[in-house]
């Protein structure tokens, strides 16, 4: 080392000259969603496929570590996991021994959306055979649906589930859902019976969901 950069500390190295696994740890441990390897792959400055084969092989390397933590490939990205086995601990410290799980009412609420995105309020309500205001109030408030547009005919609002839902329930794509939507009652053929004019709700106004919501599971 030359005299005039002794003791003088190395300056930031070029990202592309940085070792590729570390990289992708330091990076993914600050993403608040998945992070897709196309943007991976950009940010760090490598090839796409180098970065999906380094990220398969720290995801096996944690496995074969037994870390508390592991990589998934979840709603299109990777994103660090606390392993299953660890839940109850996990769900101890976040919750702090408080209730959050959703209500019958916004699972079955959820489903319907799930299966028939895009789809209106009264759909859903139709489908349900009660009003869902509160429920898709709730679930909208937990970022696990989102609107989409409007449906040309009537108007109405169409709601469709978020990446977010996705992340939760461990899937990849709404392709990996389970085959259950043959089962559900065609929305469209109940919904002669509703009142589709019925006032979309008021995201603002006070809460209050259906009375079979009062139920925790």
């Amino acid at each position: 080392m030359s005299e005039d950069t002794a003791g003088v500390p190395a300056g930031p190295r070029a990202i592309a000259d940085l070792e590729l696994g570390p990289a992708l740890e330091a990076v993914l441990m600050v993403v608040d969603e998945p992070a897709t390897e196309e943007r991976l792959a950009k940010i760090l400055e490598r090839p796409r496929r180098q970065v999906a084969d380094a990220l398969r092989a720290l995801a096996d390397e944690y496995t074969v570590q037994g870390r508390g933590f592991e990589l998934r490939l979840v709603a299109g990205g990777w994103r660090f996991h606390s392993r299953p086995e660890y839940a109850a601990a996990v769900e101890g410290f976040v919750l702090d021994g408080q209730q959050a799980r959703l209500t019958q009412a916004a699972l079955e609420t959820l489903a319907v959306v799930a299966y028939r995105q895009p789809v209106s309020r009264s759909r859903v309500s139709a489908v349900r055979g009660v009003n869902c205001d509160g429920v898709m109030r709730t679930l909208l408030q937990r970022g696990l649906v989102e609107e989409a547009g409007t449906e040309p005919e009537t108007g109405a609002i169409l709601y469709t589930t978020t990446n977010y839902f996705l992340e939760r329930m461990g899937l990849r794509g709404l392709d990996e859902l389970p085959e259950l939507a043959p089962f559900l009652p065609e929305a469209e053929a109940i919904e002669a019976e509703t009142l589709e004019g019925v006032p979309s709700f008021d995201p603002d106004a006070p809460d209050s969901e259906d009375p079979d919501d009062k139920t925790e599971l």
